[in-house]
């Protein structure tokens, strides 16, 4: 079984509209749906005290991640205020990632060794890690991060030389401005993989010097919040568990696949399809992945409300 660790933002969407709280954030994401899947789950990140953190942790504990080397501090944990229309989340305001912004988790001698032992670990952009970027390409076997949709050239020449798989957010981006960024995702280090998520439209994946398009499976969708987590998560649970398999037959004329190359083709067009039917299931479903807990609104939330309804 392949073993999965998320590492950096926890947060939790508030649905103003229902005073209900649903836990999330990239890297919780990546590592409950990686779970969901029926890979080994596990989470490193950093929890505040508040009645938000409390539940984001109680949740991904219930779960079943492993959370033992996550840290707890004093301070509001990540939050955003969120609306759905037509189905679709639109994000209203929020902290910024609270104290996984200001208190993000310095990783120790201990927490690399820890690290080592995962065959896919998972952080993004708003994890606040790219001082330790050096240090999870040392203890990572396979290093996956999610850049949403900043894709200016300073930062993906600081972060692309450390990581295997990049992920980045287009929505309604012409291809060919997509192939651009993903091609400048490749020559500034990026090792692999770069997938490109286009919500209803499906998503472009670049794997080494082959491009691939995924259309999507389309449901009604219900809420979509954290789709494209669980398409970046069901497709690379997919793909790294698979691709050590690769090898080639001694065989002149063989049928069928017989090549390590045509195994991997057919096993990255089998990870899209799987993550697009994994990705459409998670839009019937309120949340990211469920969990939601009734909360009264503060008087700031009350504001966003009043303000929204205007």
């Amino acid at each position: 079984m392949i073993k999965t660790l998320g590492i950096g933002d926890n947060v939790c969407d508030k649905y103003l509209h229902i005073s209900t709280a649903y836990p999330g954030g990239n890297a919780l994401n990546v590592a409950v749906f990686s779970k969901m899947f029926g890979a080994e789950g596990a989470y490193l990140g950093t929890f505040g005290d508040d009645v938000i953190g409390e539940h984001v942790y109680s949740v991904a504990k219930q779960i079943g991640l492993d959370i033992s080397h996550c840290r707890f501090v004093h301070g509001d944990n990540g939050c955003a205020r969120v609306q759905l229309v037509g189905g679709d989340r639109v994000f209203l305001t929020g902290n910024k990632g609270g104290v996984s912004r200001t208190n993000p988790p310095v990783l120790t001698a201990l927490d690399e060794e820890y690290i080592r032992g995962f065959d896919l670990v998972h952080t993004s952009v708003y994890s606040y890690l790219e001082p330790q970027l050096p240090v999870l390409r040392r203890a990572s076997k396979f290093l996956s991060m999610d850049f949403s949709n900043r894709t200016d050239d300073g930062y993906l020449r600081e972060c692309c030389p450390h990581i295997d798989c990049a992920e980045i957010s287009c929505g309604d981006q012409p291809e060919r401005e997509i192939r651009d960024t993903v091609g400048r995702i490749m020559a500034y280090g990026c090792r692999q993989i770069v997938i490109a998520t286009r919500g209803a439209k499906g998503a472009f994946v670049q794997v080494g010097d082959r491009f691939y398009e995924q259309s999507p499976h389309l449901v009604k969708a219900r809420d979509t919040m954290g789709a494209g987590d669980a398409f970046i998560a069901c497709f690379l649970v997919n793909y790294v568990g698979g691709v050590g398999d690769a090898v080639d037959f001694n065989l002149r004329d063989g049928k069928g696949i017989t090549t390590a190359e045509a195994y991997r083709d057919c096993l990255i067009r089998l990870s899209l399809y799987r993550a697009s039917l994994f990705s459409s299931a998670q839009c019937e479903r309120d949340g990211s992945f469920g969990y939601g807990k009734c909360i009264a609104l503060t008087d700031e939330d009350k504001k966003v409300m009043a303000k929204e309804s205007v």
